[in-house]
């Protein structure tokens, strides 16, 4: 068997390796290093995949989130909800921007932001909503936008785990993650679904007024060499990553196939388990099924309910059988975010999930040796 990784770059790189080495060097040769063709390729790509008017590249994700809340005219002291269960980039752009961040907890089955929790933290002092599409599934997009029109706030989605994510919404039609609300953000960090060779990210949306200002933010607050229009900064995707990220965004939905199929076989093998509870889909299917793209697994992400997670984390890494821990300590007790607006009683999902969540390989290159060595380890665990 070969070594079981996390993600297995370099074994996907292999497989575009002919198409990536020659557009490097092509980027190389013309020396269009910055806003290069090929960027501007990449972005209108992307937009066709994506079906949205407008996307803007950028630096990288986190940057790609606080550039969106930049371009919406955010003041200080507006309040931003976002859901306590997630990484720490979401509320950090809040706070750099000196917005107020707003906490919320989360959905016990599908991790994502709590629609209900969510509506209860609005005051008159909220201005918009970052719902994030957590470990590769959407959030309640239907419930998040009726809140948002209801309230007449802005939706900012966080993408980065999600690309390649559709949602069905009640009407029946299908949208892609990062296209229903104002604006979105997302990460092609290296072990995204969609990454490319070192930071990169994109913002998405359908409003021309706002992209147009999204675009001079990016740029130093630029439309015209030394005008500066707006307040800016400096985030630009390279040429060398958008070469990557075009070799592989045709092959994104082979990807999150792939892991999908992967998934497949661990919650078959963990199912039905009284100790394990496998990931939920909650958007249109109570399972997976062959054609779903609804769940795109940029983690799969199992629940240990014995009390046990740590212990089975330990036991895994002393077999050499990598795992994660996303996320250990809610944003609402990590130091840079206490805040005494937050009331533990608020927040049982989230300090619920902390104690059991665990997160297993998860890439297009996992083979079913591997799928079968990594379940029966945790089962014959779990079972002592």
């Amino acid at each position: 068997m070969k070594k079981i990784q996390m993600v297995d770059l370099n074994g996907q790189y292999q497989t575009i390796k002919e198409q990536v080495n020659d557009s490097i060097a092509n980027v190389l040769e013309t020396s269009a290093f910055i806003n290069g063709p090929e960027v501007h390729a990449f972005q209108k790509e992307l937009e066709d995949y994506l079906g949205v008017k407008h996307v803007i590249p950028c630096a990288n994700g986190t940057d790609a989130l606080q550039i969106a809340m930049m371009g919406l005219g955010l003041k200080p002291g507006d309040e931003v909800i976002t859901a306590d269960f997630t990484f720490a980039a979401t509320v950090e752009v809040i706070a750099l921007l000196n917005l107020t961040p707003v906490l919320v907890d989360v959905e016990l089955d599908s991790f994502n932001i709590d629609p209900v929790a969510l509506e209860k933290a609005i005051t008159p002092k909220t201005k918009a909503i970052v719902p994030v599409h957590l470990f590769g599934q959407c959030a309640n997009m239907d419930a998040i936008m009726e809140i948002a029109e209801k309230h007449n706030l802005y939706v900012i989605e966080d993408n980065a785990q999600a690309i390649g994510a559709s949602y069905t919404q009640k009407d029946g039609s299908k949208k892609k993650a990062g296209t229903f609300g104002h604006v979105a953000a997302t990460s092609f960090f290296p072990s995204k679904n969609l990454g490319c060779y070192g930071d990169g990210g994109a913002i998405f949306t359908n409003d021309d007024a706002l992209a147009h200002t999204l675009r001079g933010v990016v740029n130093h607050g630029m439309y015209e060499r030394y005008h500066h229009d707006v307040v800016g900064v400096n985030s630009r995707l390279d040429s060398i990553q958008a070469v990557v990220l075009r070799a592989k965004l045709p092959l994104l939905d082979q990807y999150n196939k792939s892991r999908r199929e992967a998934a497949e076989k661990y919650s078959k093998a963990l199912a039905g388990h009284n100790n394990i509870i496998v990931p939920t889909l909650v958007n249109t299917c109570a399972t997976q099924c062959e054609n779903c793209d609804c769940h795109v697994f940029h983690q799969y992400t199992l629940r240990i309910t014995n009390g046990q997670r740590d212990a089975l984390v330990k036991h895994l890494g002393e077999l050499q059988i990598p795992c994660g821990v996303y996320y250990p300590i809610p944003l609402h007790l990590q130091k840079a975010y206490l805040d005494e607006r937050y009331k533990e009683e608020n927040f049982p999902v989230t300090n619920q999930l902390v104690k059991e969540v665990i997160s297993l390989p998860m890439h297009t290159e996992l083979d079913d040796e591997q799928i079968a060595y990594i379940t029966s380890t945790i089962l014959a665990f779990v079972n002592q």
